[in-house]
């Protein structure tokens, strides 16, 4: 790694008419992330000490949520093309000395380590540092033109291109790398004189081989840098995210029965020695340690499950949950911000918000917390050892003490004394030939009506 000082100018003032959407395009997800906070996560990871947000004046959220994730913003209104782009940012970024990489907030999926290799060309003697692709089908794409010793000579957009320059197949992703006062110097340079009048950022190798400055493309994968620009474009990036991520959890030892099933997030850590069974959605914020099963159609999202656990089939982990070693939900059950201990079981089709389950406590069926009152959230604890009875309702704030027991179709309103049992329901009645009575009452009065 090269020890100057890195900078990025992440571009997103586009107005992304393709997207049909009232939400500007950079705001849009990939995996639960906005690309927008890709392309900030992607400078970060390659250690860019400034970055640069260059937004449009159709899009203020944009500039509000770079701002919120500390980046600096700058302003392109009205849009002249990627070179005026990028000159927008030179007052952001003032007397800053290092390298400047230049990224797309539609360009989600690049990876750190092929950001390092176009900072490394720069480190290798290059002036500038562009990065390339090869698609199956080149098109519209802007072509690299490398020269007979395979540097690069020049970036030709496809509607300026020869028939010549169009066969080749070296296509530029956008990406571009220079000296920080090179960069500005040229940008000073570039023209708008094209087929599309706007100033090209890519002008600037050709500008720096005038020069007789060297220039070098350095290749990815056209799965890494597959643009965005409308909602097929979306589903083809977010397909190539999880296809990556699905490879990368069944070569670190995860199980994945039916991968094309399973949908991961952006953080999603899943350890080694975990099956996940079909059907299966992690939301952000998941962590699966070592030894855990997660069952058929369930979906978590902020939630940590640890080593010897069970979830679902049919579970819904949400934010706060928490499941320790050994414990088991299961199906149809729901669990918000609430932490089950060591062995404890929710077996099947009940509720757990806002609590804390001692270990080897027993929900049975159809168990609710009643966490919440119209205004505020409340408490339950349940005791390490307890047998909470089927349909019972534990309204909240309230305790169940360890080896306590709450009787079938209990309302638990007070808090339960240790190895105690609580039963709070009415009394049955059992009233002698009353179904007969109504039965053949209601019959008569049916009959009325139909003769009207």
């Amino acid at each position: 790694m090269s020890s100057r000082p890195r900078a990025a100018i992440i571009l997103a003032a586009g107005h992304g008419k393709r997207m049909k959407s009232e939400m500007a395009k950079p705001l849009h997800a990939i995996a639960g992330r906005s690309m927008l906070d890709w392309s900030l996560a992607l400078a970060d990871a390659v250690k860019a000490e400034r970055k640069v947000v260059v937004w449009g004046a159709h899009a203020p959220a944009v500039k509000a949520q770079a701002e919120a994730a500390g980046a600096e913003t700058a302003l392109q209104d009205p849009p002249q093309g990627t070179g005026h782009a990028v000159q927008q940012a030179q007052d952001a970024l003032g007397s800053f000395d290092g390298d400047v990489i230049v990224l797309y907030a539609d360009t989600p999926l690049i990876q750190p380590e092929t950001v390092e290799r176009v900072f490394d060309a720069l480190g290798d003697g290059a002036a500038v540092s562009v990065l390339g692709f090869e698609p199956d089908a080149p098109g519209g794409y802007g072509r690299l033109i490398e020269n007979a010793s395979g540097g690069l000579e020049a970036i030709v957009e496809a509607k300026d291109a020869s028939e010549e320059e169009l066969k080749v197949h070296l296509c530029n992703s956008g990406v571009l790398a220079m000296p920080a006062a090179l960069m500005f110097e040229l940008l000073g340079e570039v023209t708008n004189e094209n087929a599309s009048g706007e100033y090209y950022l890519t002008d600037l190798v050709g500008l720096a081989r005038g020069r007789g400055l060297p220039a070098k493309a350095v290749k990815a994968d056209a799965d890494e840098v597959l643009g965005v620009n409308s909602r097929v474009d979306l589903a083809d990036a977010e397909a190539a995210f999880q296809a990556r991520a699905r490879h990368s959890a069944m070569v670190e030892g995860v199980t994945l029965i039916a991968p094309e099933t399973v949908f991961f997030s952006h953080d999603t850590v899943i350890e080694n020695d975990v099956v996940i069974e079909p059907h299966v959605v992690f939301g952000p914020g998941v962590r699966v340690k070592s030894g855990a099963r997660i069952r058929a159609y369930s979906h978590l999202e902020g939630a940590e499950v640890h080593g010897g656990c069970e979830v679902g089939p049919y579970a819904r982990l949400r934010p706060g949950a928490e499941l320790k070693t050994g414990a088991k939900v299961g199906n149809f059950v729901e669990v918000k911000k609430a932490v089950l201990g060591e062995g404890a079981k929710a077996n099947h089709l009940s509720y757990i918000g806002d609590a804390t389950v001692g270990a080897k406590a027993n929900i049975g069926a159809g168990t609710i917390t009643c966490n919440y009152d119209g205004f505020l959230k409340h408490q339950t604890v349940i005791g390490a050892g307890a047998f909470i009875g089927s349909n019972s309702s534990l309204v909240a704030p309230v305790s169940i003490g360890e080896g306590a027991m709450t009787g079938s179709g209990s309302v638990i309103t007070d808090s339960v004394p240790d190895d105690a049992l609580a039963v709070s329901r009415a009394k049955q009645m059992n009233k002698e030939g009353w179904a007969a009575r109504f039965r053949r009452a209601m019959s008569a009065k049916k009959d009325k009506i139909k003769k009207g």
